[in-house]
């Protein structure tokens, strides 16, 4: 299988990756997105809370001693009317009941008359009680005395009950936004003299939260019960504090993600605050506040100092009801008290209508540029630029949070944006793995492992098609393969086993040197340098991987020539013969029935194979060709062994025996061999016969020097005497035919 029948489109999958996660944030399924990106602004909050500044709003303390004072919550509505009648006497300017009133008071003397006996006896007692002031009349006098806010719960399972509502909310703007305000069903009791006697009547619910972790974070302004508009505590307060009949709420065309209507802003004595699409503000938070706080036996007591109360609006709530917000636990009552803090100095978080809309264009954008980088440069670029955008957007997020307190998801679009890039990064894997697998199975025998990771995280590097190369190749043989074939014949086992400890030490040291592995015969193989990865010193490397190769056979001869074959006889030394070749070639993948090969063509492949053939005849077990010599001469003792031809439409190429590395080439020996060795080929180009033969005379002294070489040129001068050559002569022995 070729490593290009990959998918089409390497972009495809982390395109689709991103396409969902688009599809997953802009419809928040399953509220993942919503509690993502309310951890990441209650981070911000909790690390940067509001500055808190001096507001009229304050929160009654319910502390310990109060509740020695005067009993366990709840409190009897007689303490309340007290509370009420001495915040007044202070010179507060509003009370907010935060919390419901929806039961008499227990201690209320009507409740009594039940526990008088029957009978005319007690007819006086029951009167007496009857006409008793009842505490819950007290408290709705002290709240006609004093503007006074209380409040219901809506919800979808409670009692259905008539709430006696004034119109104090109007929506101005185009497009109704309604439809984006919250519903509710049902709305829980409340005393009616209660409710008559407040200046302001409001739902105490707080926003719903698609989060769904029962944090506090936004504050309703406008809800609705059925198909009525209905206040929320703190748009009675502000409405009341601004001393108006309604409160305007603006609406306008969204510019969110699917294009609804939806409230934009509350109107306020200081500017437009804007709201979230469903009419509720984002509170922003400045926590537990002990300047907050009055305590209620200071109250009583009248005891605070002299115009702290002097205007104040005042939050009475339950001490236990307690609820969880971004800067830690705190009552309900400072939950409202926060919320009309940021109404009143329009410190509020903005979160616009077309946030999610923007996310999701900066995702789609990012994500886009990320897979074009992908698809083009890898995926270390892709990575690398998703790393960046992912700092840069939280660098963005909070500044935009610190400077304009405007609230900005950059972890929804990091998540999306990585895991963008964990796809291209999953299939730059699986393409790495389809591509090391193929390429395992063609070059397992011909590659160390390490050259095959690197072709399949680089698999640009392996032309398939067909490129032409300059490469050295080497071919690797043993001489006299049949004879000692032959003498193996009734051990046939024991002949496949030597030939393998024979040639697989000779193919391992090839592919150490950088090789790959060509072809494979019973008697040999070769390999080449420079394919299919570059290779710019390959006649160099062929050269010693050839060198080292006679070191090699020379180690294994020591082991097998001390062991016999079964019939007794001792084995003798194997005899390798090596051809070395360097010139140009095509190289590529030739596929046929599912599989594909890597191959190399050219003359130098030809010459190789040719070269091996011969080269026992001269003696040392290496020869390379000129263009060989030329490229590695510097690295090598190589001599001057021939000159032949392999095609008549070729031109001649002399061959060099390798004798041994740069110091072997160094040493005066060498030095004078090689000297006679040049004249010697002088002399037989120049017909010096008798010349020629005194040299090779000399030669055969010399230390190093290869008998059968010079048998060989003596031999072809007698023939040359016999028979001179043309006068066009090259230099190559031709024998006569």
């Amino acid at each position: 299988m070729n490593y290009r029948d990959r998918p089409p489109a390497v972009w495809i999958v982390p395109l689709v990756t991103l396409l969902l996660a688009l599809l997953a944030f802009g419809t928040d399924a399953g509220g993942m997105t919503s509690l993502l990106r309310n951890r990441l602004f209650d981070s911000y909050q909790a690390s940067q809370p509001r500055p808190y500044q001096t507001t009229p709003i304050k929160v009654l303390d319910i502390d310990e001693a109060s509740v020695a004072r005067f009993g366990p919550w709840p409190w009897p509505h007689g303490t309340l009317a007290r509370l009420v009648d001495d915040l007044k006497a202070q010179g507060a300017a509003m009370v907010v009941f935060a919390f419901p009133i929806d039961r008499s008071d227990s201690a209320s003397p009507k409740n009594l008359i039940a526990l008088v006996p029957p009978g005319p006896a007690f007819d006086a007692a029951r009167a007496a009680l009857i006409r008793m002031p009842a505490p819950d009349d007290a408290l709705a006098r002290s709240m006609r005395g004093l503007p006074t806010v209380t409040g219901f719960m809506l919800g979808d399972a409670r009692p259905a009950r008539h709430l006696m509502l004034k119109p104090t909310i109007e929506l101005v703007g185009t497009g109704g936004g309604v439809k984006r305000i919250r519903a509710y069903d049902q709305a829980s009791p409340t005393l009616d003299s209660i409710a008559e006697a407040s200046a302001g009547f409001g739902a105490f619910n707080l926003a719903d939260d698609p989060g769904a972790d029962a944090t506090a974070r936004r504050m309703p302004m406008v809800l609705r019960l059925k198909d009525k508009l209905v206040p929320s505590l703190e748009a009675e307060v502000l409405r009341l504090y601004q001393n108006q009949t309604v409160l305007t709420l603006k609406t306008d065309g969204d510019n969110s993600l699917f294009g609804r209507s939806a409230l934009r802003a509350v109107e306020t004595a200081k500017g437009e605050i804007p709201t979230l699409a469903d009419g509720s503000i984002w509170i922003a938070f400045s926590g537990p506040r002990r300047e907050r706080l009055i305590r209620a036996g200071e109250v009583t007591d009248r005891s605070i100092a002299s115009g702290r109360l002097s205007g104040a609006i005042v939050y009475i709530g339950a001490p236990d009801d307690l609820v969880e917000t971004p800067c830690g636990l705190m009552s309900t009552a400072e939950v409202h008290a926060e919320a009309a803090e940021a109404l009143l100095t329009g410190k509020v978080l903005r979160r616009p209508a077309a946030a999610v809309a923007v996310e999701l264009l900066c995702l789609a954008l990012f994500g886009l540029v990320l897979i074009v980088l992908f698809a083009r440069f890898g995926t270390q670029w892709a990575v690398a630029f998703a790393v960046c955008a992912v700092v840069l957007s939280f660098i963005v997020s909070r500044q935009l949070f610190a400077r304009d307190g405007v609230l900005f998801d950059s972890l929804g679009f990091s998540v999306g944006l990585m895991l963008t890039a964990l796809a291209s990064f999953g299939t730059r894997l699986y393409e790495i793995r389809r591509t090391r697998n193929w390429l395992l199975s063609a070059f397992e025998n011909s590659l160390p492992k390490r050259r095959i990771n690197l072709l399949a995280r680089q698999p640009h590097l392996l032309e398939s098609k067909g490129v032409t190369r300059t490469i050295s190749y080497l071919s690797c043989g043993v001489r006299g393969f049949s004879e000692l074939a032959a003498s193996f014949r009734g051990d046939p086992a024991a002949f496949t086993n030597l030939m393998q400890r024979v040639l697989e030490p000779l193919m391992s040291e090839a592919m150490r040197r950088g090789g790959t592995i060509g072809t494979m015969s019973g008697d040999g193989f070769t390999a080449y340098w420079n394919a299919p990865l570059d290779d710019s010193e390959h006649a160099a490397h062929a050269c010693e991987a050839a060198s080292s190769m006679t070191v090699v056979v020379a180690k294994v001869n020591e082991v097998i020539t001390r062991e016999r074959r079964s019939d007794g006889v001792a084995l003798a030394p194997v005899e390798i013969g090596i051809g070395v070749s360097t010139g140009p070639v095509v190289a590529g993948g030739i596929a046929a029935h599912g599989r594909m090969v890597y191959a190399v063509n050219g003359d130098c492949v030809a010459e190789a194979e040719h070269i091996r053939r011969i080269s026992g005849q001269y003696g040392p077990a290496v020869i390379v060709s000129e263009d060989a010599r030329k490229a590695a001469e510097h690295g090598f003792a190589l001599l001057e062994v021939d000159t032949i031809v392999l095609d008549p439409s070729n031109e001649p190429v002399k061959l060099y025996a390798m004798l041994g590395n740069p110091v072997m080439r160094a040493s005066p020996k060498f030095r004078a061999l090689a000297t006679f060795h040049e004249h010697i080929f002088q002399s037989i180009r120049m017909r010096q016969w008798y010349k020629a033969r005194e040299l090779i005379l000399q030669c055969r002294k010399l230390s190093g020097a290869s008998q059968k070489l010079y048998e060989l040129h003596l031999a072809r001068i007698a023939v040359y005497e016999k028979n001179p050559p043309p006068e066009d002569w090259d230099g190559v022995y031709r024998p006569a035919e």
